[in-house]
């Protein structure tokens, strides 16, 4: 067993506090002068062997379960297989692997090096796949069969690269070494490098929605920075022996943090579903097998599984307490679609990114739920709306601006861009972190998401948030999903076009059309409702579900918002 000691500002959730303000103002950040994430997400827990890590499923129904202390003979034996083949402290490694046990593993393996692990999606093709493991100079791959050719395709123009592991049905070729096999032999005992919490951990990749994607480098404190929102958000202000987490996106983002290292950390099981696309079916299916208690799901998802209501009948879902959310606006019928189907579950929303990840959330239990709020700073976090142009403090109350984080002595603050010093020095300014992002902070301290401040839409001198009329076209009994646009208009400047799904049985029609643009109106300004709606099958989303605003932009031949 990893002996580290027990960081005990992290278990505030075994005290009884009088109210979030209390909470906020007595915690503190307790960061040891040397921390390893391996030796707290996976050895602290290995001495109980019955202790449980991950259930995983495959798409097939076949079932595996890995304890802690497997976990840690598994990471070990890969750590010394890369260590012989000249993996160093520093050097970085891509983990290409779906929702899969071998992800994780593959992680925390390389964090026991003192190595640099590199999370890439399965969906990526050989532009996106390549541009990340050559900007990383990677060493070392472990790859799916989900992307092997496409891995192939590209790893001769990879000269750093020269160990590949693969996962999966997988028949190994030149330099390629099946994973399981080939770490097979190895010893189970391995002493995890000593690394400061500062030192390079991974390097999470933006999606590359404006320009190439960005290497967001984070350093081994990263993960006690999300701590703090992990368990009033994410855990509602408990972590209890019964509590499994999931979340049905796949782990190549920031999100494996939320809902498997976070877990891991407190020696609490994930489950890892390999999924090839969101089923709503199956996901009522995954929480009753293995008694999910917190279910991370963005709203699409959910509101995919409302539409489901009679699978859900099927289903005892009970074992849910808490639903994070986040990634968009969440509408209240699916706050209480989900309190009614999941027995009393809360929907607790969280706000953060990938350079600094879950500074904002809600907290049922110590905080009032505030519809079209995203909750409070997650207490260690300082976190304030400014202009965007000074970064100084707005002071009125629910005026727009930027939101920011103090990123001074917060370890959720990511370390730099990846050899891009100039991109990382426009993220900061006045000591603030700049998120990038248009909101508003109430006189109780509540924050509201205005939109990206690349989304915003002027229309006739109005300042529009696209979520908020995305949020009001969803209501519509119509609709099931809509994405938003600030189109060119020659007399208001842009006006804002809605690109609408509809729900199962409804018709396009121009009488629908004009139904939606009155529904909107009634319900908003007159300014903000959708000029111009075009029906579409599907909305661009990104592999966690977010939507992907510049590809309907580039669609309509809008290069940039104004």
């Amino acid at each position: 067993m990893a002996d580290v000691p027990a960081l005990d500002a992290y278990h505030f959730y075994q005290q009884e506090w009088d109210s979030y303000d209390q909470l906020v103002e007595e915690f503190e950040w307790e960061i040891p002068d040397q921390f390893n994430m391996a030796d707290y997400v996976c050895d602290r827990w290995a001495d109980d062997k019955s202790r449980v890590a991950i259930f995983a499923e495959d798409p097939d129904g076949e079932e595996r379960t890995y304890t802690f202390w497997q976990m840690q003979n598994i990471t070990n034996q890969l750590a010394n297989y890369l260590a012989e083949q000249g993996i160093e402290p520093g050097d970085r490694v891509g983990v290409n692997v779906p929702q899969k046990a071998e992800s994780a593993l593959a992680h925390i393996a390389v964090w026991k090096l003192g190595a640099v692990s590199i999370p890439l999606s399965v969906l990526f093709g050989p532009d996106g796949l390549s541009f990340r493991l050559e900007s990383s100079s990677a060493k070392a791959c472990i790859v799916d069969e989900n992307n092997i050719d496409t891995f192939r395709d590209v790893k001769g123009d990879l000269d750093d690269l020269n160990t590949v592991l693969t996962v999966g049905d997988v028949n190994p070729e030149g330099n390629e070494g099946n994973f399981w096999e080939t770490i097979g032999d190895y010893s189970r005992e391995f002493d995890t490098h000593p690394t400061d919490p500062d030192d390079d951990a991974i390097i999470i990749y933006t999606s590359g929605t404006t320009g190439d994607p960005k290497g967001v480098l984070h350093g081994h404190r990263f993960l006690l920075g999300q701590l703090p929102c992990f368990l009033t958000t994410f855990s509602a202000m408990d972590v209890k022996d019964e509590d499994v987490y999931w979340m049905p996106m796949e782990w190549a983002w920031v999100g494996i943090f939320n809902m498997v290292f976070c877990p891991f950390y407190y020696g609490r099981p994930v489950v890892a579903y390999e999924r090839r696309e969101f089923v709503p079916e199956k996901s009522f299916e995954i929480i009753e097998k293995y008694g999910v208690t917190s279910f991370l799901s963005v709203p699409t998802a959910l509101r995919m599984m409302e539409q489901k209501d009679d699978v859900a009948d099927e289903h005892d879902v009970s074992s849910v307490r808490v639903v994070p959310s986040g990634g968009e606006e969440v509408g209240q019928s699916v706050v209480d679609w989900a309190a009614e189907t999941f027995d009393g579950a809360t929907i607790q929303k969280a706000y953060g990114q990938t350079e600094a990840n879950i500074i904002i959330g809600d907290c049922a239990e110590l905080m009032e739920y505030r519809e079209g709020r995203m909750g409070r700073a997650a207490p260690g976090h300082d976190v304030e709306i400014v202009d965007p142009k000074t970064a100084e403090v707005v002071d009125e109350s629910d005026e727009p601006g930027e939101i920011a984080v103090r990123y001074e002595n917060d370890p959720v603050c990511f370390k730099q861009y990846w050899n891009e010093p100039d991109k990382t020095a426009r993220k900061r300014k006045n000591g603030w972190h700049l998120m990038e992002d248009l909101g508003v902070k109430d006189e109780d301290g509540y924050f509201g998401f205005v939109s990206r401040k690349d989304d915003v839409i002027l229309c006739s001198g109005y300042r529009v948030g696209p979520e908020e009329v995305e949020e009001s076209v969803v209501s519509h009994d119509a609709v099931a999903d809509c994405g938003v646009i600030g189109i060119p208009h020659d007399t208001r400047g842009q006006v804002p076009k809605a690109f609408v799904v509809l729900n199962e049985g409804e018709e396009q029609s121009v009488e629908l059309k004009k139904d939606i643009q009155e529904y909107v109106k009634q319900n908003l300004a007159k300014y903000e409702y959708p000029r111009e709606i075009g029906f579409v099958d599907e909305l661009p989303k990104n592999p966690v579900g977010k939507l992907r605003r510049t590809d309907l932009r580039e669609r309509e031949g809008v290069t940039q918002a104004f």
